[in-house]
């Protein structure tokens, strides 16, 4: 297998170009806007030369691996010659089961389809396609290029041959695949989004501040960023929408998201992408201090 495809330029399906292009193979990024595209690149670029500085790659590999990296507007003519495509879009499910049928009516029908979900059924999704067993979850970390896991989610009909070859593939590239079963959350969200929901319900009730929480998790539980940051980081949309992906599959109310989590997501504090969540950042997002809504 030499030939990948991306679905989406955005953080993770560079972050996932990145790493495919980096171990030798050939990437095609599609996306319908050529400004994130030329984004894409730029940002590859530049995290290549954060690899460069810290002495992790060269300039020829960077080199290199820029030349493995192509770029394409339209679905039709960036999947035609893939052996695996990655979707890695926006976490909507509508948008997905698009981008799938699409997909699954272009690309050669041995290649294997794969979503970056971090929470939508790997099993509705192949329902789009007439590849079922053909499909899988291909859940990266951010960022890419240096969180190892892969979270390799099985649907109800993927092969056995399938979950292999992504497994197998997941170590060429550096990574440590754990190979889970299709339920909301898999196994990565359905521990972490429970653990800040309930940190955020913790800010809410008034049990401790927003620093005291994220400090009493880094230095008691050895986590490297507190629960409010890490939500900050993934964004509390996002947040949001794997808690009532959770709360709808499980139908229990332990998932239910705090309404402080609602509301903010209601007034646009996202955390990092939106300059303001439970910390207010600067525009290189380097610094941070905890918004004033909480002091």
């Amino acid at each position: 297998m030499k030939n990948i495809s991306v679905i989406g330029a955005g953080t993770m399906g560079n972050g996932i170009a990145h790493v495919f292009a980096q171990n030798g193979f050939k990437v095609s990024i599609v996306d319908v806007s050529l400004t994130q595209l030329d984004r894409a690149i730029a940002t590859i670029s530049k995290n290549f030369d954060r690899q460069i500085a810290k002495g992790t790659v060269t300039e020829e590999e960077k080199k290199n691996a820029l030349a493995n990296i192509s770029i394409f507007s339209k679905i039709n003519d960036g999947v035609k010659d893939a052996e695996l495509i990655v979707e890695a879009a926006t976490e909507n499910v509508e948008l997905k089961l698009k981008i799938f049928e699409e997909v699954d009516r272009f690309a050669p029908k041995q290649t294997i389809l794969a979503s970056n979900t971090s929470s939508i059924s790997i099993t509705k999704i192949a329902n789009a396609t007439g590849r079922a067993d053909k499909v899988i979850g291909m859940h990266f970390m951010n960022p890419v290029p240096v969180m190892k896991l892969v979270e390799v989610i099985n649907g109800y009909s993927t092969s056995k041959e399938v979950t292999n070859t992504i497994v197998e593939l997941s170590k060429q590239l550096g990574k440590t695949p754990c190979v889970v079963n299709d339920y909301p959350g898999f196994i990565a969200n359905r521990i972490l989004m429970p653990m800040i929901n309930e940190a955020i319900y913790s800010l809410y009730e008034g049990v401790a501040g927003v620093e005291e929480i994220d400090t009493v998790m880094k230095l008691g539980m050895a986590h490297p960023m507190g629960p409010l940051q890490l939500a900050d980081f993934i964004g509390l949309d996002v947040c949001l929408s794997i808690l009532n992906v959770l709360h709808d599959g499980f139908g229990n109310p332990k998932y239910a998201p705090c309404p402080l989590l609602v509301n903010m997501v209601t007034a646009g504090k996202l955390g990092n992408k939106s300059g303001e969540g439970f910390y207010v950042y600067n525009a290189g997002n380097k610094e941070f201090v905890v918004s004033g809504r909480f002091k």
